[in-house]
């Protein structure tokens, strides 16, 4: 099979983006009220106008995997948000291209530092990050946070699984 073709988002993956990530969500948690992810509405608006990066997978002519890079308040600082992988296309490391990719996009705008979290239980999302070198910063009730500190210049621990 072709390896996928990482590409930022267009305009024109509106509709395919929201339905993946939100089909994600629903997979995850049973039941989703879509009107709970509004910034889903509109992910150029959102997201890229804000300074974020949003990037798609495509295996042929299927967007198959997202992820979302997004500035934080304190600068070097990123936040990775809205990762995910088609339920059919899961457990075959697109989880981590999307990773990886990220990762090298925070590198490149002098990032020093990334953070992510996920819901105590959504072990392949916790796992993919743990994988990808991010280390546990905390819990709390529902979520556990991760970190991933970027070293200027050099591969980031860790990061080199991520591929």
């Amino acid at each position: 099979m072709t390896p996928p073709t990482v590409r930022p988002f267009a305009p024109a993956d509106q509709t395919a983006t929201r339905r993946l990530i939100l089909d994600g969500l629903a997979d995850h948690f049973g039941v989703l009220d879509e009107t709970l992810n509004r910034d889903l509405d509109d992910i150029a608006a959102t997201y890229l106008e804000r300074g974020a990066v949003v990037v798609v997978a495509e295996e042929g002519d299927a967007l198959v995997a997202t992820g979302t890079l997004i500035p934080t308040e304190e600068p070097g600082v990123s936040r990775m948000v809205r990762v995910s992988v088609r339920r059919d296309r899961r457990g075959r490391g697109l989880g981590r291209v999307i990773v990886a990719h990220l990762v090298e996009a925070a590198r490149q705008r002098g990032d020093r530092r990334i953070l992510v979290e996920t819901t105590r239980d959504w072990a392949d999302a916790v796992g993919l990050y743990l994988a990808c070198g991010f280390v546990e910063a905390g819990t709390d009730a529902t979520d556990v946070h991760l970190a991933l500190d970027l070293a200027p210049m050099a591969p980031t621990r860790g990061h080199e699984s991520c591929r």
